[in-house]
C-alpha cells in the first residue's frame, strides 16, 4: 500500500493549476475557512486583552490557555460526528451539512454567552463560556475539514488547502484587529455579538453548498457485519451497538494502521513544523529585545505578515497542484527551514524596520507554502469512509506536537544567544525532512510494484 492513500493529481500546466481556484466548490472553502478561523482569537489573544483590561492577573491569563484544549482533543468525539446522523437535521440537510449547521448554531450561542460575561466579577463563568466556544469551534473544524476533503476532487485538494488557509487568516484578522476596534468604540459585548453574527457567513455557505456523496461501506465493516450475522447471540440491539462502535471508533484507526510506514507518517506529521514552531513562539520576544515598538511589530509582523502568509498559501496550492504533494512538502519544508536565516540576519542587523519587513515577508511566504502542502498531505491520508475521524486525529497530533515543541522554546532561548537559537531552530526541521525522504522512497517503490500485481 502506498504511503498516502490518494496523492493529489498533478496538473499539466501552471495555467490549469490556477484555473482550479475558479471552481465554486473551491471558492466555498474560502468562506468555510473564514468561519473556522474566526473563533480562534476570541478564546486566545483577543480574549486576553479583555481579561487584562478587567484586571485579571498574568497568571490567570496564562491559565486561560487551557480553554483551547478542545482543539487538541477533538479526535475524541470526531467518531460521533463522522458516523452519527442527527435526527431531523440530517434528514433536512444531510449528514455533513446537518452537523456543520448544528455546530455553527451552537458556536453563535456560545459566543453570545461569552460576550455577556463579566471577567472582573465572575471569571469562572467567563472561563466556562470560553471552553464552550472552543468546543463548538473544534466541532465545526471536524465537520468542515471532512466536508472539504469529501466535496473536492483529488486535483482540487491542494487549491482547497490554500484557500482554506486564506479564509482562516481572514477569520483570524476579523476576530483579532476587527474585534479590538469594535471593543474600543462600542464595548466587548458588541464585539462578541458582531463576531457571532459573522459565523452566519459559514452557515450561509453550507446552505448554498451540496451534501457530499456518502462513502461506500468499508471492507472491514462488511467483514464485521458478516461476523456478527454468524453469531445469533449478538443479534438485535447489542449487535447494532457493536457494529456501530467498530465502524465509528475501531475501523478508522485500524484502516490507518494498515498502511506501510504508518508510524513514520505519524512521526513526520508531529515534527514537520518543529523548526517553524520553535522560531515562531520566540519571534515576538526577539523583536522586543531588538527594540522594535509595539506599533512596528503590529504593522510589520501582523498586518504585512498576514498578506505574506496568504500569498505563500496560494503559491503553495499552485506548487502542489503542479509537482504533487510529497515534492511540495519537500520544497515547502526546505523553504521554511532556510527562511529562519532571516532571523539570523535580523539579529546581526539590529533595529532596522526594513530588515524586519524582509524577514517577516520571507518567513511568512515560506511558511504559507509549507502549510498549504501540509494540509493537502493530511487530506490525502484520509480514507473516504472515515474522513472526519482521521483528519481530526492527524490535525490533533500536529497541534499536540507543536505545543510540546513550542513549550521548550523559551527554555532554549534563555540558554543561548539569538543567532544560536535560530540556527538551532533550522536544525529542528531536519528530522522531518529525513522522514519525508523515506516516505518519498516508499511511494516510489509502491508505484513501481503496481504493474507487477
Amino acid at each position: 500500500m502506498k504511503a498516502t492513500s490518494r496523492p493529489t493529481t498533478r496538473l499539466a500546466s501552471w495555467g490549469q493549476a490556477l484555473a482550479v481556484y475558479r471552481d465554486p466548490r473551491v471558492l466555498a472553502i474560502l468562506f468555510l475557512g473564514f468561519s473556522e478561523g474566526l473563533p480562534l482569537a476570541l478564546t486566545g489573544a483577543t480574549l486576553n486583552v479583555w481579561l487584562r483590561e478587567q484586571g485579571v492577573s498574568k497568571t490567570g491569563i496564562g491559565l486561560f490557555a487551557l480553554v483551547t484544549m478542545p482543539y487538541a482533543l477533538k479526535f475524541l468525539w470526531a467518531p460521533l460526528i463522522d458516523r452519527l446522523r442527527l435526527p431531523v437535521v440530517a434528514r433536512l440537510f444531510g449528514r455533513r451539512r446537518g452537523w456543520a449547521l448544528t455546530a455553527q448554531a451552537a458556536l453563535i450561542a456560545a459566543l453570545l454567552g461569552l460576550g455577556s460575561t463579566n471577567p472582573a466579577a465572575d471569571l469562572w463563568w467567563t472561563a466556562l463560556c470560553a471552553v464552550l466556544v472552543a468546543f463548538c469551534s473544534a466541532s465545526q473544524d471536524i465537520v468542515v475539514d471532512a466536508y472539504r476533503v469529501e466535496v473536492l476532487e483529488e486535483r482540487q485538494q491542494a487549491a482547497g488547502a490554500a484557500v482554506l488557509v486564506l479564509g482562516y487568516r481572514f477569520g483570524m484578522m476579523a476576530a483579532g484587529a476587527g474585534a479590538l476596534y469594535i471593543a474600543e468604540f462600542h464595548g466587548w459585548r458588541a464585539a462578541y455579538e458582531t463576531m457571532a453574527a459573522l459565523v452566519l457567513v459559514g452557515m450561509a455557505t453550507i446552505l448554498l453548498c451540496p451534501e457530499p456523496k456518502a462513502p461506500p461501506v468499508n471492507a472491514r465493516e462488511r467483514q464485521i457485519a458478516e461476523w456478527l450475522r454468524a453469531r445469533p447471540h449478538l443479534s438485535g440491539r447489542s449487535g447494532v451497538v457493536l457494529a456501530w462502535l467498530y465502524g465509528a471508533v475501531v475501523a478508522p484507526f485500524a484502516q490507518f494502521m494498515s498502511r506501510r510506514g504508518w508510524i513514520v507518517i505519524l512521526a513526520f506529521i508531529a515534527s514537520y513544523k518543529l523548526g517553524e514552531v520553535l522560531a515562531g513562539v520566540m519571534s515576538s520576544p526577539f523583536y522586543v529585545d531588538l527594540g522594535f515598538s509595539k506599533a512596528e511589530i503590529a504593522t510589520v509582523s501582523k498586518l504585512f505578515g498576514l498578506w505574506a502568509t496568504i500569498a505563500g498559501g496560494l503559491l503553495g496550492g499552485l506548487l502542489v497542484g503542479r509537482v504533487g504533494v510529497l515534492r511540495g512538502l519537500m520544497i515547502g519544508g526546505i523553504l521554511q527551514m532556510v527562511s529562519n536565516l532571516g532571523y539570523v540576519a535580523l539579529a546581526w542587523t539590529g533595529n532596522d524596520v526594513s530588515m524586519l519587513a524582509v524577514t517577516v515577508a520571507v518567513e511568512n511566504v515560506c511558511a504559507g507554502i509549507a502549510t498549504a502542502a501540509f494540509v493537502a498531505y493530511l487530506s490525502s491520508l484520509c480514507d473516504a469512509a472515515y474522513t472526519a475521524t482521521q483528519y481530526a486525529l492527524l490535525s490533533s497530533l500536529y497541534k499536540l506536537g507543536g505545543d510540546l515543541f513550542g513549550a521548550s522554546s523559551g527554555w532554549l532561548a534563555d540558554r543561548m544567544d539569538w543567532v544560536s537559537f535560530f540556527l538551532l531552530s533550522m536544525a529542528g526541521s531536519l528530522p522531518a525532512l529525513c522522514l519525508l525522504v523515506w516516505l518519498m522512497g516508499l511511494q516510489r517503490r509502491s508505484e513501481a510494484a503496481v504493474p507487477a500485481e
